[in-house]
């Protein structure tokens, strides 16, 4: 996150929490006439933690989304840290879960990822790969290409943004190749399942 976005992020923390769900983190894009302020909201990992083997957790709701937007609205108002006009989001983070912390990153090792650097690293700007590890203040990635046998390590104080990259083929909405056979187990359109929305409440400053 940039200095202002943490700001922001550390303001909103307590008001996002004492309605039931965690602050994952916040996008702030100044732009001419109109900045967006994007805060996106999670179910408390302690509840996915407690949640019985076999259960889906609970998950973000819109209600969940317009209460945060209400609240922290009014805190905007009162403490006022951006001065120019705004659009203001609250956002589940969907399948492609944006990380924002070292701990997002250990959370989710064995996921693919894209991720953007703030400076280069070992030639790169971007990268995609399979987070395998978090080593103290740097997160290890598989990168197709990487010289240390794929290994690509990264200091978390240079990434700028991640991304997780959903696998589509599990979630049933990977296209069929051409020439694949009709019969290839997997899930035919009527039985598909939804693509899981992003809840998402917007306001205008």
């Amino acid at each position: 996150m940039t200095d202002k976005a943490t700001q922001i992020a550390a303001l909103l923390a307590p008001t996002v929490e004492s309605l039931g769900v965690e602050l994952l983190g916040i996008e702030y894009l100044p732009a001419p006439g109109n900045a967006t302020l994007r805060i996106y909201i999670d179910v408390p990992a302690s509840e996915y933690e407690a949640t019985p083997e076999g259960e889906q957790p609970r998950s973000v709701s819109i209600e969940d989304c317009e209460a945060v937007s209400r609240e922290v609205s009014a805190q905007l108002d009162v403490e006022d840290p951006i001065s120019s006009n705004y659009t203001l989001e609250v956002s589940s983070p969907g399948i492609d879960r944006p990380l924002f912390t070292l701990d997002h990153y250990a959370r989710f090792i064995g996921e693919t990822v894209k991720v953007g650097l703030k400076l280069p690293h070992e030639g790169r700007r971007r990268l995609t790969g399979q987070i395998l590890a978090v080593e103290g203040e740097q997160v290890v990635f598989a990168v197709e290409g990487a010289p240390d046998e794929g290994r690509f390590v990264v200091p978390f104080m240079n990434i700028d943004k991640g991304r997780i990259v959903p696998d589509w083929a599990a979630l049933g909405f990977a296209p069929t190749k051409p020439g694949q056979p009709a019969d290839t187990g997997r899930i035919k359109p009527k039985d598909k399942p939804s693509k899981p929305p992003k809840r998402r409440a917007s306001k205008k400053k």
